[in-house]
């Protein structure tokens, strides 16, 4: 028997609106946001915006700042530096995982990917490859067999994509990240996990001269 659909709560329609917000940069980082500007957007009473507020307050998405008001999140090139090392802890331990459990799945993941990427950089479709960029990194998750790695990375994926879709859309950087989503894939499936793991590291280690590099540098 197919189970019954439970229609999703006000609640959970803010938070999926906000949440959507923040990724996509309709709203800037370090923005201020009040419950009365959000109800009357989305025309809803202030209450399940208050809840949805905290529920994006729990994953790190807003500030709450006592006396001031709730803002988006906003991180300084060195806490940038910072998540950039832990994607790289995380990202590098869950594909060496997914080639180890199941590198056939692993490959046909990313060859979908990687070709709709193609199809979506063609047409000049900038957000639908941001959004694949952020699918591409997910699937090393989705097929390492291990959800506790999952739930890690899940605390920091949000940031990654709100710095995604306001850093990426640079030619340059768009390039670069596709010529080695390309690689990784093909490393992938000649089953060669250094070839692909240095590649990934290249791809996102702040220390490379890599696509967050012009987050993480100092100003002069």
């Amino acid at each position: 028997m197919k189970p019954l659909e439970r229609p999703k709560s006000l609640t959970e329609l803010v938070t999926e609106t906000l949440r959507e917000w923040i990724v996509s940069g309709k709203l800037d980082l370090g923005e201020h946001l009040s419950e009365v500007r959000v109800s009357r957007e989305l025309q809803v009473s202030r209450t399940p915006v208050r809840e949805a507020m905290n529920r994006l307050e729990m994953e790190g998405l807003l500030n709450v700042e006592p006396q001031r008001g709730t803002f988006v999140f906003c991180l300084a090139p060195e806490e940038v530096a910072k998540l950039c090392d832990a994607r790289v802890c995380l990202e590098t331990t869950a594909l060496r995982e997914a080639v180890r459990n199941d590198p056939g799945r692993l490959f046909v993941r990313l060859t979908q990917c990687t070709s709709r990427m193609t199809a979506a950089r063609n047409d000049h479709r900038d957000s639908d490859y941001l959004a694949l960029d952020t699918e591409f990194h997910q699937h090393f998750f989705d097929c390492s067999g291990n959800r506790f790695l999952d739930d890690a990375y899940q605390a920091i994926a949000q940031k990654m994509a709100s710095i995604r879709n306001r850093l990426g859309r640079h030619p340059d950087h768009m390039a670069k990240s596709y010529r080695e989503h390309l690689e990784i894939t093909e490393a992938v499936g000649r089953q060669d996990i250094e070839a692909a793991l240095r590649i990934l590291r290249l791809h996102i280690d702040r220390k490379e001269g890599s696509y967050w590099k012009v987050a993480t540098d100092e100003p002069a």
